[in-house]
C-alpha cells in the first residue's frame, strides 16, 4: 500500500479511536499525527502539482526550462568535458581505448565501391577485351567476394597500432575536440526538446516517490510524538 495513504489512514483511525473512547490523550496524538502526515503529503504534492491559492506549488512543471538547462549543463560540464574525452582517448595503465572501427565497417555498404571498380575496368583498355566475354555481367560473380575481402582488409588496416595512433592524434586536435563536443551537445539539446513538463514530472516522481513517501510516515510519527508531549504537559 502507498505509504502516504497508510500513514494518513492510521492517523485517522487514531483520531476516530480518541473520539469514540472520549480519550483526549489518544485524540491529541491522532490529530498531531494526522497534521504532520497531511502537511508533508501536501508539500510533496505541491512539488508536482499546481494547487489553486497556494503560491509556489507546482514548482517542477513551473521551472521546466530551468530543469532542462540544468540537465544540459550537468551532461556537458560533468560528463562530456574535454578532460573526460581526452582521458577516454589516452592510454590508461597500458591499455589503449577501444577505437576499433570493425562494427562500423561491417555495416557499411561497399556496393558502390564495386560498381566504381567495374566502371574503371570497363573504361580502361581492358574493357574492350572483357566485352568479348559478357562485359560487366562477367564481373557480377565477383561482387560478393570483393565486398567480403574489402571489409576484412579495411578491418585489418584500422586495427593496426599505427592507424589507431593516427586516429587518436587526429581526435585530440583542438578543433576536432570542439567539433565532437558540439555534436554531443546538439544530440543532448534535441533529446531535451522532446521532453515535456509532464514527462519531466513523471521521471522525477518515479525516481523519488519511494523516498518522499517516508517523509509522510515520519511526519505522522513525529506529529504523534509531539501530540503525546503536548497532551502530557497539559495534564
Amino acid at each position: 500500500m502507498n505509504k502516504s495513504i497508510l500513514t494518513n489512514s492510521l492517523a485517522i483511525l487514531v483520531v476516530a479511536g480518541g473520539l469514540a473512547l472520549k480519550n483526549e490523550l489518544i485524540l491529541t496524538i491522532g490529530l498531531f499525527a494526522l497534521s504532520g502526515a497531511i502537511t508533508n503529503w501536501l508539500a510533496i504534492h505541491m512539488l508536482f502539482e499546481k494547487v489553486p491559492g497556494l503560491y509556489g506549488s507546482g514548482v517542477i512543471p513551473a521551472r521546466f526550462e530551468d530543469f532542462k538547462l540544468a540537465i544540459r549543463n550537468l551532461m556537458m560540464e560533468q560528463f562530456f568535458t574535454e578532460e573526460n574525452i581526452d582521458r577516454f582517448l589516452r592510454v590508461s595503465d597500458g591499455i589503449k581505448p577501444d577505437l576499433h572501427l570493425s562494427p562500423v565497417i561491417e555495416k557499411v555498404d561497399l556496393s558502390p565501391s564495386f560498381d566504381t571498380l567495374v566502371k574503371v575496368i570497363m573504361e580502361s583498355s581492358f574493357g574492350s577485351m572483357l566485352g568479348m566475354f559478357g562485359g560487366e555481367k562477367a564481373l557480377a560473380p565477383l561482387k560478393e567476394p570483393f565486398i567480403v575481402n574489402m571489409k576484412q582488409s579495411l578491418i585489418n588496416i584500422t586495427q593496426s597500432d599505427s592507424f589507431l595512433d593516427l586516429l587518436r592524434d587526429e581526435l585530440e586536435q583542438p578543433d576536432v575536440m570542439n567539433d565532437m563536443r558540439e555534436k554531443v551537445e546538439d544530440i543532448i539539446e534535441k533529446r531535451l526538446e522532446e521532453l515535456t513538463p509532464e514527462l519531466v514530472k513523471e521521471i522525477i516522481q518515479e525516481m523519488i516517490k519511494q523516498h518522499l513517501g517516508w517523509l509522510v510516515v515520519w511526519g505522522g510519527v513525529f506529529g504523534g510524538l509531539i501530540g503525546l508531549f503536548a497532551a502530557l504537559i497539559q495534564v
